[in-house]
């Protein structure tokens, strides 16, 4: 309890202290106020008694001057008496005389008034000290008032104050009692503990000594042991790198024995690029992808649907970082034959919004496999210069809601039909159909911007500028050798398929509802072309659908396709995804022959 009264009282006392302070320091405030309020009007007395005195002294010379006009003789008194008769010049000086003393009598007024304006001042200046006088003494009394009552104060507290010293005193002197009994107890206590805590002190001295013992064995045996493992990790690591050689060198061999048989079997080669996450807003976070690729065999994909993981084995997988150009090198060999007279089709599969257009277009800065497939044989045939002689001949189509329209017209609406070609040759053409003879690459890249800009693209819910036709680019390439006259002719279609789409799910409703109707109809027919295919069946459905109408001659025997399979990395299209690697792996499996060389020696085949 003593305790506790301590800390008030020091509270009270600081409390009076501050209130004394304070005390003090209005008390310092009004008695500068006072003095400098008598500094003030001992300034105003002594300019009010200077300008008084300046006021009279300059009234006392007004009167004087005055006087001394009233007494000073008129200069023209006596002239009408001593002047009969009058001359023009003393009529002057008359006139004269009269004009200064109205202008005397004037000034002797206007001085008048100025007295009087002087002597209103001096009284009201003397009214306005009494006024001032009055107040000063007033903020006297005041202040004679204020100083007895902070005299009282300070008395009051002064009492105070010497009242809780002498509390705080006695308080201190029971405190200071308790605490040397505090004390003594304290020293009582700490002389028994002496003895045990020396004893404490011989037992940690040994056991600072044992545990540096066994610090130092216990280093060793850490070095050692560590010494064991890396000698078996180096160990490990040579022979991992001695099987990882190995490995690649298998796979290597495996896929050229693999790419030799597809060459003899005629087989569709299917490659697979997954699309990399894009940052559009998508739902779904990057790196959340629902499709497992393995690095060191880049022949195999997974997808984990509905629970149950899926493989699959295709001729080429490309990750997500894969780039333009790598994916342009793995087909390159197959775009080069085109130019030593085989029929070359490349077309891209896959869902709506996986990629397809950019993998065969690409952008400005990262072209696609269109412009460097084109680029490519362009520099070959420079290459070539001296040796060969080629003319090249470009046509662009589409198949827009199963119609088909040529890109390169200027009617691009102009409604197409496929014909038997008249020659007889059984080959399929598209009559009307403009083809362009090009000499150069830039040539070839205006052509594709116009074919471009007369596509028809829309938006849907799963892609900003969905693809909404099929994309047909064929380049007819001949050539002739100087030296011989043989003539090859090869042709390159670069097919760039519409996205499959689930019509619930792109939120397509009136026109974009029949595209995608006839979108899916034309992939379906797809679908059982290379079922039919597949099976070596002896009709093959081609005519189900202009698509597969305007393929026939790519997908028929004798020649080199290629087909690209896009998908998304979205786990929301994990269903579109495994449609399309279904159908990917059913074509791997589809035979077409041994390709054929189209080359004219003296009216022969190769």
């Amino acid at each position: 309890m003593e305790g506790g009264d301590q800390p008030l009282q020091r509270d009270e006392n600081e409390d009076l202290r501050g209130k004394v302070h304070h005390l003090e320091t209005s008390l310092q405030d009004k008695v500068e106020q006072l003095v400098y309020a008598k500094g003030h009007m001992d300034n105003i007395q002594w300019r009010k008694d200077e300008e008084t005195r300046q006021l009279q002294e300059k009234v006392e010379r007004l009167r004087l001057s005055l006087e001394n006009e009233k007494k000073r003789p008129p200069d023209v008194q006596y002239v009408t008496q001593t002047v009969e008769v009058e001359s023009p010049t003393l009529l002057r000086s008359l006139e004269e005389a009269e004009e200064r003393n109205r202008t005397l009598q004037e000034q002797v007024s206007d001085h008048s008034e100025k007295c009087q304006r002087l002597e209103e001042q001096l009284h009201r200046s003397e009214d306005l000290t009494s006024t001032l006088q009055t107040k000063i003494l007033a903020y006297e009394s005041q202040i004679e008032k204020l100083k007895e009552e902070l005299m009282q104060e300070i008395q009051q507290l002064e009492a105070q104050k010497d009242e809780a010293i002498k509390e705080a005193s006695d308080c201190s002197e029971q405190h200071m009692e308790q605490l040397r009994s505090q004390l003594l107890g304290m020293q009582s206590r700490l002389a028994s503990l002496q003895p045990i805590l020396k004893n404490m002190k011989t037992n940690y001295n040994s056991l600072r000594s044992q545990v540096r013992n066994f610090s130092q064995f216990y280093e060793a045996s850490i070095r050692e042991a560590r010494r064991q493992i890396c000698h078996a990790f180096t160990d490990v690591s040579e022979a991992n790198k001695d099987l990882l050689q190995k490995y690649q060198r298998e796979m290597q061999l495996r896929k050229r024995y693999h790419d030799q048989l597809v060459e003899l079997k005629g087989n569709i080669r299917v490659l697979s690029r997954v699309r990399p996450h894009l940052d559009t807003g998508e739902e779904e976070a990057p790196g959340a992808s629902a499709i497992i690729t393995d690095t060191a065999d880049d022949t195999k994909l997974s997808v984990v649907y509905k629970g149950k993981e899926r493989n699959f084995t295709l001729d080429k997988v490309f990750l997500p970082h894969t780039t333009q150009e790598e994916v342009f090198q793995e087909i390159e060999p197959v775009v080069m034959s085109c130019i030593h007279g085989y029929n070359v089709c490349i077309f891209a599969y896959g869902q709506t919004g996986s990629g397809k257009t950019y993998t065969m277009e690409g952008t400005a800065e990262n072209p696609g496999i269109n412009q460097q497939a084109l680029q490519a044989l362009f520099q070959e045939m420079e290459a070539r210069r001296g040796l060969w002689s080629y003319s090249v001949s470009l046509s662009m189509v589409e198949i827009y809601n199963e119609v088909i329209r040529d890109l390169l017209s200027k009617d691009p609406q102009e409604k197409l039909d496929i014909k038997l070609h008249p020659d007889g040759s059984g080959q399929l053409h598209v009559p009307g159909l403009i083809s362009k003879e090009v000499k150069s690459f830039r040539h070839i890249k205006k052509l594709l911007s116009l074919g471009k800009r007369n596509r028809a693209t829309f938006c849907t819910n799963m892609n900003e500028r969905s693809s909404r036709s099929h994309a047909l680019l064929t380049i007819t390439l001949t050539g002739q050798e100087l030296s011989s006259g043989s003539v090859t002719t090869g042709k390159l279609n670069l097919v760039d398929l519409a996205g499959s789409e689930r019509v619930w799910k792109s939120g397509a409703e009136g026109e974009r509802l029949k595209e995608a109707q006839n979108i899916n109809k034309s992939l379906l027919a797809l679908g059982e072309v290379i079922q039919a295919l597949r099976a070596k069946q002896g009709h093959v459905p081609f005519r189900n659908s202009k698509l597969t109408y305007l393929l026939q001659d790519s997908l028929g025997k004798g020649n080199k396709t290629v087909m690209m399979v896009q998908v998304s990395p979205l786990e929301s299209n994990l269903g579109e995804t495994v449609c399309s690697l279904n159908f990917a792996q059913r074509v791997c499996k589809v035979e077409l022959g041994p390709a054929s060389r189209k080359i004219d020696v003296g009216r022969s085949e190769i």
